[in-house]
């Protein structure tokens, strides 16, 4: 499984360390969202285990307040492929895994299963139906997150309407430019994994791998940008 947090190149952009900009916005206003299911959870069984799909420590610095008062009634259980440090291991605990195995953590449940832009990069069709089957049944509520397919600028590549073109045109075109995250790729075939890394989804197709959810839509100047799937 890939992962949104992991496998961002070098080049990358750290939206943390700029509380101002755009990308910090979007996600702070999104924590309202697990921020109120976790209010949920808090009032009814007086602590929250959140389980965190593809994520890591530092994307929690956007509910850092609430996360800070409430941090002796919190503990949030990160999964990913490859391991993590964690700073504060009285509230992270990591584990090393794949979030599309239907095996993963079998027989346990969570208050809250969480992810943050990272179904569109699990692989497969069938990778991806098996990462949300998880999200549904390891969490009682869950909040998942992805990139609109439909939205006209692609957040990785950062180039408009980037994911509409044919594969095989997008490879070519990171042979030949640095888009978003990614720099210049020496060869065709490096090019063509990290197109074929990134499957970017539809509202539609959202509402079909998660049925029994709550379909949210995260607009900029009128049009949707990302998809939630709320539980």
């Amino acid at each position: 499984m890939a992962n949104a947090e992991l496998i961002v190149p070098v080049h990358a952009r750290d939206p943390y360390k700029n509380k101002k900009s755009i990308e910090f916005s979007f996600r702070a206003k999104r924590f309202m969202e697990i921020r109120r299911l976790m209010e949920e959870i808090l009032a009814e069984k007086g602590e929250c285990h959140v389980l965190d799909l593809g994520g890591s420590e530092k994307y929690w610095l956007i509910g850092e307040d609430f996360i800070r008062e409430n941090r002796e009634r919190l503990h949030f259980t990160i999964i990913n492929p490859e391991p993590q440090e964690s700073r504060d291991t009285d509230l992270f605990t990591f584990s090393v895994g794949d979030a599309t195995d239907p095996d993963l953590f079998k027989g346990q449940t969570f208050d809250l299963v969480h992810s943050n832009s990272v179904i569109e990069h699990v692989g497969d069709w069938d990778a991806i139906q098996r990462f949300a089957d998880n999200t549904r049944k390891l969490g009682t509520r869950y909040y998942m997150q992805t990139p609109n397919f439909w939205f006209p600028y692609e957040p990785h590549f950062r180039f408009p309407g980037f994911q509409w073109l044919p594969a095989s045109v997008r490879a070519f075109m990171m042979t030949k430019m640095r888009l978003g995250f990614f720099a210049r790729q020496e060869t065709y075939a490096e090019a063509k994994w990290h197109v074929d890394s990134i499957r970017l989804l539809s509202a539609n197709e959202i509402a079909k791998l998660f049925p029994d959810a709550t379909i949210k839509r995260e607009r900029i100047f009128g049009l949707a940008k990302s998809i939630m799937a709320i539980r």
